[in-house]
């Protein structure tokens, strides 16, 4: 008889380890381009949804990412400045993060909130771009209903364009406000609509709007690092590890920009 708590041990491991699934042999050996296929997508929602989230978490934290294909040339870059954010947390309190991202056509994914921030960075290098338009209100009412059901300290939102009707997006911003959740906005590119759509985002949910450069590279991480830290510890967190990125996030958090 089969030993069958090895053979589920064995499920487990094959499931968190970072190497593909193997295929079925094809006819054509031709190589392929690595992508994330629907099952690899289908696998990342299972395996992020099992990962165990410490119940001793001191904040709730959204990171959500356009991955449509315009943001295909700077995806490496976001992800190594979202992992930067995620190793920056380790000294300011436990923090649950949750990963969102859309693409294609109407697909909108979400992870479980989860403590073991590398399987999170994982699983984010293995997403990879497909043309679709924007889903920003999708990621805003995702939010509103994580945060009714258990507060959420902070909505992270990195994209370059935006597609929809802004007044429905700044009804949703104004309701996380309300529930204070401040959106922090990481624009990429320089698309004007999409910069004021982002900037009211940002207003409305008492947040901060800021450009994401290739150029400004450690000065986002610097600002991800402080989006963290508030999340984990609030305000005070921020005044108490005092960095410059942490002076400039308070400021903007109580309304010093114009």
């Amino acid at each position: 008889m089969l030993d069958l708590q090895a053979v589920r041990q064995r499920h487990i491991l094959n499931r968190m380890s970072d190497k593909k699934q193997p295929v079925p042999a094809r006819a054509d050996p031709a190589p392929v381009k690595p992508q994330s296929s629907t099952g690899e997508i289908d696998a990342f929602v299972r395996q992020a949804r099992t990962l165990a989230a410490s119940s001793t978490g001191s904040g709730r934290l959204i990171l959500a990412l356009d991955a449509t294909m315009s943001r295909q040339p700077t995806w490496d870059l976001a992800c190594a400045l979202q992992g930067e954010m995620f190793d920056a947390v380790g000294k300011a309190g436990a923090l649950k993060v949750q990963l969102v991202y859309f693409r294609g056509l109407g697909e909108c994914r979400s992870s479980a909130f989860v403590t073991n921030t590398d399987a999170l960075k994982q699983l984010m290098t293995r997403i990879e771009c497909r043309s679709g338009h924007t889903q920003i209100g999708k990621v805003l009412a995702h939010a509103l209903k994580q945060t009714a059901a258990s507060k959420v300290n902070a909505l992270v939102y990195i994209g370059d364009a935006m597609e929809e009707n802004v007044d429905d997006l700044a009804a949703k911003a104004g309701s996380l406000g309300l529930h204070g959740v401040p959106v922090f906005v990481f624009q990429e590119g320089h698309d004007t609509g999409a910069e004021k759509a982002f900037k009211e985002i940002a207003r409305l949910s008492k947040g901060a709007w800021f450009r994401f450069d290739r150029r400004a590279a450690a000065t986002l991480a610097s600002l991800l690092s402080a989006v963290a830290v508030f999340a984990a510890g609030g305000l005070t967190a921020l005044e108490a590890r005092g960095r410059p990125e942490d002076r400039l996030m308070i400021e903007h958090l109580r309304g010093g920009r114009k």
